[in-house]
């Protein structure tokens, strides 16, 4: 059961690899707008755990979140499923920024920041993957 916490760029450039290519139900990303978090719950491909094929049902939670801005994304379809790319952070005004969660159809979640405070945990459920994703690199 993986658990990873990211306080800066370094930190979360290890989480971002190891959420690459986790598959998430749009209906399961949320915004808390009252107490300032972002969360999601995805199905994590586990790259740690080659070369056994799996898949890990996993939270990715983000604190201190000031605003959410949405790029390519229809919300009006809570079925649709994404494929995360990657999650980055970029510094606007110390400590404060901009993290980046990028998607394979071209769609984009900024979340803008008072700094970066995330955790990545296995909520348990592990199955069998039935491929290794390939990027055709």
């Amino acid at each position: 059961m993986l658990k990873l916490a990211a306080r800066d760029p370094d930190d979360l450039e290890v989480i971002s690899a190891q959420m690459q290519d986790a598959l998430i139900r749009l209906a399961d990303v949320r915004y808390v707008k009252k107490t300032r978090q972002f969360v999601l719950v995805a199905n994590r491909y586990a790259w740690e755990s080659l070369p056994a094929k799996e898949r890990h049902r996993s939270g990715l939670h983000f604190e201190n979140v000031l605003a959410v801005k949405r790029h390519g994304l229809r919300q009006t379809d809570p079925d649709v499923i994404l494929s995360l790319m990657s999650v980055s952070f970029a510094e606007t005004d110390a400590p404060a920024g901009v993290v980046t969660l990028t998607f394979a159809n071209g769609a984009v979640v900024q979340l803008h920041v008072e700094y970066l405070d995330c955790l990545l945990k296995d909520l348990g459920g592990v199955w069998a993957a039935g491929r290794t994703p390939d990027h055709g690199v």
